[in-house]
């Protein structure tokens, strides 16, 4: 498995070889010993998620406040997704910054995010499946999410235009508030406060 770093600080696609055969397919997705010499990140696992959606659904941008960080380790089990990450820390040089990463089944690829950045994605295909490993547990109380259709971070779901394409959210993610409204609540990170 090799991680390349992408032009957030603090975030990585990992690509590991698919070795396929007449039953299928095998590879390997995750290595904290690898993580570890790569990144620098001691990526222990504590917590891990499975999700299933359908063709147009998004899910995101969401984001924790723990108090040493939270990272993720995403990675598409079945269908195609494109998985979106924002810089989310008002202290950092990329502040606002998107990357985008497609994914699909198959294809070996794995991305890290790291504390203090926004995570969502676009479901391509009916029954994406997407399963992430998170190195704190999920904690109501230290959870945040921006707006999908955040004007000032104009993100393109699809990896194209937004103009006809119809957003299939969470009620949840659908009122949830612009990055500019949770600046004034207080509620973005800063990367001085991780660890």
């Amino acid at each position: 498995m090799k991680l390349r770093p992408l032009k957030i600080d603090g975030a990585w696609v990992a690509e590991a070889q698919v070795w396929p055969d007449n039953r299928g397919f095998f590879r390997e997705w995750y290595r904290r010993d690898t993580i570890l010499e790569a990144t620098g990140i001691d990526f222990s696992v504590t917590q891990a998620n499975f999700s299933l959606s359908n063709q147009g659904v998004v899910r995101g941008i969401h984001y924790s406040l723990a108090p040493n960080g939270q990272a993720k380790w995403v990675t598409c089990v079945s269908g195609s997704i494109n998985d979106v990450i924002v810089d989310l820390r008002t202290d950092s040089p990329t502040f606002k910054r998107v990357e985008y990463v497609s994914l699909e089944e198959g294809d070996g690829k794995a991305v890290l995010i790291g504390p203090g950045l926004g995570h969502g994605f676009f479901s391509k295909k009916d029954n994406s499946g997407v399963a992430y490993l998170l190195n704190s547990e999920y904690e109501p109380s230290l959870e945040f999410d921006i707006s999908p259709t955040d004007p000032d971070l104009m993100i393109s779901w699809s990896g194209g235009s937004n103009e006809d394409l119809i957003l299939v959210t969470s009620s949840k993610d659908a009122l949830a508030p612009t990055l500019r409204v949770r600046g004034e609540q207080g509620k973005l990170p800063q990367r001085s406060n991780l660890s």
